[in-house]
């Protein structure tokens, strides 16, 4: 799939490429009591925010981030330089090689589905592992008109109910969950104004629609903030 420049240019200024927080991880990882010399991926890393945190919270582990974008790599790969338990590389999520006892994923597994890229994840993870990813989820019930706009590109887009019946149609159970409203997605969105700002002037005919493309996507967010979610799940292998 080709990504155009524009998109890249936008996103790879960014901390992170979509909404979380350092709370988010250390959750999880409290959540699941991991600790000590773990090999853990981030999968689908972005420019290594989370990988960051990770290595930060496991000292003792590996952590391996994999992403396919180079422009996003090379950005992480500066911004992990001063962690010596942290990689990221140039690699395909859909197939990873393990052994992992954690595979985290912060919105990355839409690109290959649930059920399908928990199905590819299952021989990567080390006897006990587990995975711990964020998809984007309705919180159902009768949806604002701006959540239904919102998630219109995603046709695809389910329930909470839904994500967790494709974990259990992979083969997983679920450990726990996580609703990700407000705070993530204002400090990912405060992060992407400040870069649409930055770049707005002498931008091309083309980085002008990404901009406006991005800025409608806020706005979107800001009529439902407290509906717009992601659904942080762990789950292991049944």
């Amino acid at each position: 799939m080709s990504v155009p420049p524009e998109f890249i240019a936008l996103y790879s200024g960014l901390l992170r490429q979509g909404p979380g927080l350092p709370e988010d991880v250390l959750w999880a990882l409290e959540r699941l009591g991991l600790s000590g010399p773990l090999r853990v991926c981030d999968a689908g890393a972005g420019s290594g925010a989370d990988c960051a945190t990770l290595a930060r919270a496991l000292p003792e582990a590996a952590v391996e981030g994999i992403e396919a974008m180079p422009e996003f790599v090379a950005a992480g790969q500066a911004r992990l330089a001063g962690l010596p338990n942290a990689t990221l590389r140039l690699g395909d999520m859909a197939a990873l090689t393990g052994p992992y006892d954690l595979i985290w994923s912060a919105g990355a597994i839409y690109f290959l589905g649930v059920t399908e890229g928990l199905t590819a994840w299952r021989k990567a993870l080390a006897p006990g592992g587990v995975v711990a990813f964020s998809q984007g989820a309705l919180q159902g019930g009768d949806e604002p008109q701006a959540v239904r706009d919102f998630w219109a590109p995603e046709p695809g887009i389910t329930t909470c109910d839904g994500v967790l019946a494709q974990v259990e149609a992979a083969g997983f159970e679920v450990i726990g969950t996580r609703l990700l409203t407000g705070a993530p997605w204002q400090a990912y969105y405060d992060s992407l104004s400040a870069r649409i700002e930055a770049l707005r002037p002498g931008a091309s005919p083309a980085m002008a629609e990404v901009l406006a493309g991005s800025e409608r996507e806020i706005a979107l967010w800001k009529q439902a903030p407290d509906r717009i979610a992601y659904l942080l799940v762990l789950a292991r292998p049944r």
